[in-house]
């Protein structure tokens, strides 16, 4: 049993999922990624877990198929030429559309407080997509920009004084490299990118005005996909980002900075939208998505079924958490500045879920294994309690049922299985170590009812977990998803 706990408390306390982040002295990041990739991510991005993305700008106004109307409209896409043959004059612009975008019941406090009861740590705000239309007064869109034209507001300043003046959450922007139809941007394209205007004049001094005066813990980076890495002065940024920057301590970045740089350089890692492999990643990486499936930009031409449901919002959650990711959940507010009722109900519903279940999810760690091999949809998240003698510690498993079994009120599962498998669990007796284990399970309880006892048996080849009575369940308000909190004490003998 000696080889068995050793092992264990590597797993749990010292793998390299708990990368925790402490600030170095004189450290200082060289503009390539052999260093930038060595600094270690900042310890309250793992802890958060949860985000909640914005996409909001002109491209709200047609309010038609996604945030990509402009591309898509000048690309002939018959759907968007035949709406603006049938809704607007022959010789209108897209920037026009500008004009509309007013934001008159815009309402940041609210925002912030929804999200905040929606359970998120972070908050991220697009703050320039790819029409190029900037959410602050950008020096550098002049006339193109939310101060200028439309609501006449700064909005990067209200949202993220509003978010840090009623919660504790994380505040960040999201920040397309490239713009359509920017012609400095189109110079170089035409160029193959040998020449860097745009890059020069137009995205570097927006990037570092936007770190300076709102200092956004999260740039989320996009748009990197036409050109290399050297073009975009990506490596440049960065070392500055984590050298000089005011944010230099606390600042997360993703992995969208270049050609090729997706899935393996940066912070954490996108990979793609709607990137969930459902296996364990080592890297830290993030599960963004939206409620409608399709769009990320708020649209009028969306039914019901376009939705994601609550079910699968909070699935979304736990497969990503189980497997060492976050989720950056998007939302699509109106041209107007509200959020439409069936997003603040999503959010409002995953908000009473978390608050329940947070506990398995908030600051949790994956488990040797993910997810269940007896019973499907069982998923695991962990915390570990060191003791002070470092000779005997607590460790807490979460199971978390995504089906409820209606039939016969109680699950068999298996958390250890996984240690079977590894070469070190030739030294423990696969029995003995069952009864082992059981002998050291403290508790079992349902989060939300901790208080009704729980009936358990750990036999051979399972744990058998009984619900309790589904009225008292139900009563309680516990759906969507289920969770066992299985206490254990492990001793090094």
């Amino acid at each position: 049993m000696v080889y068995f706990v050793k092992y264990f408390s590597i797993v749990l306390i010292g793998s390299s999922f708990n990368l925790i982040y402490s600030k170095e002295v004189n450290i200082r990041y060289e503009p390539k990624w052999s260093s930038l990739d060595s600094r270690p991510l900042p310890s309250w991005y793992d802890e958060a877990k949860i985000g909640i993305f914005i996409h909001w700008g002109v491209y709200t106004v047609p309010s038609l198929g996604s945030e990509w109307f402009w591309i898509n409209w000048k690309n002939k896409n018959e759907k968007y030429v035949k709406f603006m043959e049938k809704n607007y004059k022959s010789d209108f612009s897209y920037q026009e559309f500008a004009r509309d975008f007013n934001a008159e019941l815009f309402n940041a406090t609210q925002w912030a407080l929804l999200f905040r009861d929606a359970g998120a740590k972070y908050v991220v705000l697009v703050s320039k997509h790819h029409d190029g239309f900037c959410l602050w007064p950008s020096p550098q869109s002049f006339g193109w920009n939310s101060m200028d034209v439309g609501p006449k507001l700064d909005l990067i300043r209200e949202v993220s004084s509003a978010i840090r003046q009623h919660t504790d959450l994380k505040f960040g922007v999201y920040y397309s490299l490239f713009e359509w139809f920017n012609r400095l941007y189109l110079n170089d394209k035409l160029h193959l990118f040998m020449r860097q205007d745009y890059v020069d004049n137009k995205m570097i001094p927006e990037q570092m005005y936007l770190v300076r005066t709102y200092q956004p813990e999260i740039i989320w980076s996009d748009g990197d996909w036409e050109a290399p890495v050297k073009y975009w002065k990506s490596q440049e940024f960065l070392a500055w980002l984590y050298n000089d920057s005011p944010v230099r301590d606390t600042v997360v970045v993703n992995d969208r900075w270049g050609i090729g740089t997706s899935c393996h350089h940066g912070g954490f890692h996108n990979c793609a939208d709607r990137f969930n492999p459902k296996t364990l990643l080592e890297h830290k990486w993030e599960n963004c998505f939206t409620f409608d499936k399709t769009s990320w930009g708020q649209r009028f031409d969306i039914t019901l079924n376009d939705f994601l449901t609550v079910e699968e919002t909070i699935s979304q959650i736990v497969t990503t958490v189980s497997c060492n990711g976050n989720v950056l959940i998007n939302i699509a507010p109106t041209k107007y500045g509200t959020i439409l009722p069936i997003f603040e109900e999503r959010l409002r519903e995953m908000g009473k879920w978390l608050k329940i279940n947070g506990e398995a999810i908030y600051g949790s760690k994956p488990w040797y294994q993910q997810n269940d091999t007896l019973t499907a949809n069982v998923w695991y998240t962990t915390k570990s309690d060191p003791r002070p003698n470092n000779v005997t510690f607590s460790v807490n498993i979460y199971a978390i049922i995504l089906d409820y079994p209606y039939k016969t009120n109680s699950i068999n599962i298996n958390p250890w299985n996984a240690f079977i498998k590894d070469p070190l669990a030739a030294y423990v007796n696969y029995k003995g170590l069952k009864e082992e284990l059981g002998t050291k399970i403290k508790s079992i309880t349902l989060l939300g009812l901790q208080n009704t006892t729980i009936e358990w048996a750990l036999n051979y080849s399972s744990l058998t977990i009984n619900f309790p009575d589904k009225r008292h369940i139900d009563h309680a308000g516990l759906k969507y998803a289920w969770t066992f909190k299985i206490a254990t004490e492990l001793s090094d003998f």
